[in-house]
């Protein structure tokens, strides 16, 4: 059996699933100053059947990440680049804690300048004496060569510091991108170190001695453990988590809107032909662009728990949630109270929900079940409008699937499907706006837990080859090789699915669910005085995101 948990802000949902078949689901109220109170609550109430000794793995997704970047929660850090030429200090997005630094390799993978160990030993002294102890290093092209940052991280190195290396997070190009990344990894590995601690804790409390997995933005898991490496790729995990439910809860091949409605967000999703889209940049997160390999979504500050107030006699819902519904004593009226006032839902105490949407009500001058129509409706609209604007975004770039690019595809939906609590009350109003039907998939208020249970191990790795230096990098490995000259790209390929094979068992694959593709396979020859000396090859091999298979699935 596997245990899957999303531990929303609002709410933490826990599902049993064995052979793809649901057994049982709980839902608690999520203590986000105590998480582990919550996946104690919920694993007790599955524990209630007797299921427990059954488990063979678990599986969560969590907001801690995003949440603590959205809300400008994250830790001071250091940054030591190596710009290198070319490349502007202001052009990147730096603050007192950034330090542009000597020392630089060149686009093939040379060191061209090297590292000034007295101007590194400075700045270790400085982030010591601002007991700074989360720091990123990141050079332009690292990912070609990664011995500087290594050396500068093997100079600043102490117990009390954690460290983090760009070329580690991605093998892409891009400097701006990896500097994002290699800032937010370092800004929330503490906060999530936190989080992890406490899901160890809850493993020693009720002595499930199984693997546990964090699920990640591209919506493939990663053994908890090894995630502590690579913090910054949970950002989007809640998200990725509906995705994967919508995936396994429904049987999707048409161009469609999923959305997942929470007491705090609600996340939209879009689907090409039954395929999740990816963010082939890397997404983007508290307004910084980064190297982080995610699903395409977007989080809207609406739920059922958001606040409603009126202002200049007009009704406002969200962004911000002042805590629960009225109707479980929370402070302002919600979406969730309207619901109640209309009968779609029995949660909490009606006549609360009744007195909170009244108090708005006297001042629109209209009545209660009126008000908690125009509420309904507000909400209704809101998401409608950010799904039309979504469509609109990606409607006019190019279109990327998790496993392609569609050349000159265009995004027609023809359906939504819609998971979450609010989901019934919430889908019929949507679907009339948006012009096209809904569906709500079985279990949806479950579905980004049965989402995390069901998602296989992915992972990537870029490796470059050049047959004139004779040398192949695998930069997210850490791998330098010495290869012969007549080097081919199928042998780049091949060393690279080893080298991702590897990773991904790392990572907690099972050697019977590796799906590998390749996304990326590009050679070039260099010339020099009319002549070619030799050939650089790329290629990016990655394990295909998608549901564990069958096989994997009875294993459980």
């Amino acid at each position: 059996m596997i245990l899957g948990i999303d531990v929303g802000g609002t709410h933490t949902d826990a599902v049993l699933i064995e052979n793809f078949q649901l057994k049982k689901k709980v839902k608690v109220q999520t203590d986000n100053a105590n998480i582990m109170s919550s996946l104690l609550a919920a694993v007790q109430e599955i524990a209630l059947d007797g299921y427990i000794n059954n488990i063979k793995r678990i599986v969560l997704s969590t907001t801690i990440s995003t949440n603590a970047i959205v809300s400008g929660k994250t830790d001071r850090v250091g940054m030591v680049l190596q710009n290198g030429p070319g490349l502007s200090p202001q052009e990147l997005n730096s603050g007192k804690d950034f330090f542009f630094v000597s020392g630089y390799i060149n686009h093939r993978g040379l060191s061209m300048q090297t590292v000034n160990e007295g101007e590194i030993k400075d700045i270790g002294e400085y982030l010591r004496q601002e007991n700074i102890q989360a720091i990123g290093v990141a050079g332009k092209f690292s990912c070609r060569n990664p011995q500087q940052e290594l050396s500068i991280a093997e100079i600043l190195q102490d117990e009390q510091r954690n460290i983090s290396l760009g070329h580690r997070l991605s093998g892409a190009l891009n400097f701006p991108r990896r500097v994002a990344t290699t800032y937010l990894n370092a800004a929330v590995h503490n906060i999530y170190k936190g989080f992890v601690r406490q899901v160890q804790q809850f493993i020693r409390e009720t002595q499930m001695n199984v693997p546990v997995y964090i699920l990640k933005a591209d919506g493939g898991t990663i053994l908890i453990d090894e995630s502590l490496l690579y913090s910054a790729q949970t950002i989007h995990s809640g998200p990725a988590a509906s995705i994967m439910g919508v995936l396994a809860t429904a049987d999707i091949k048409e161009d469609a809107v999923a959305l997942d409605i929470g007491g705090t967000t609600t996340d939209i999703s879009v689907f090409a032909a039954g395929i999740p889209l990816l963010e082939a940049s890397g997404v983007t997160i508290g307004g910084r662009k980064t190297l982080i390999r995610g699903l395409y979504t977007k989080s809207i500050g609406i739920g059922g728990d958001s606040a409603v107030r009126i202002k200049n006699g007009i009704i406002t819902v969200g962004p911000d949630r002042e805590g629960p519904a009225a109707s479980l004593d929370g402070a302002l009226p919600t979406p969730t109270d309207a619901m109640i006032v209309l009968d779609m839902t029995t949660l909490g105490d009606k006549q609360k929900a009744i007195a909170a949407i009244s108090s708005l009500a006297t001042q629109l001058h209209i009545d209660t079940v009126s008000a908690a129509q125009s509420i309904l409706d507000k909400t209704v609209a809101i998401i409608a409008d950010n799904v039309g604007k979504m469509i609109e975004a990606i409607n006019n770039k190019p279109v990327y699937t998790i496993h392609e690019l569609l050349e000159g595809k265009t995004i027609r939906p023809r359906s939504v499907y819609v998971v979450g609590g609010p989901a019934a009350a919430i889908a019929p109003g949507l679907a009339s706006l948006l012009g096209y039907p809904y569906i709500i998939p079985e279990h949806s208020e479950v579905a980004n837990a049965i989402g995390a249970a069901l998602a296989r191990t992915t992972a990537e790795v870029t490796v470059l080859a050049d047959t004139e230096k004779r040398e192949l990098i695998i930069s997210e490995e850490g791998i330098m090789e010495k290869i012969p000259h007549n080097f081919s790209s199928q042998q780049a390929i091949e060393a690279g699915k080893e080298a991702l094979r590897a990773r991904a068992i790392k990572m907690g694959a099972n050697l019977n669910d590796l799906e590998m593709e390749v996304t990326e396979a590009q050679e070039f020859n260099m010339i020099r005085d009319f002549c070619t000396t030799g050939k650089n090859i790329r290629t990016k091999i990655q394990i295909k995101p998608g549901l564990i298979s069958l096989r994997e699935a009875r294993n459980q």
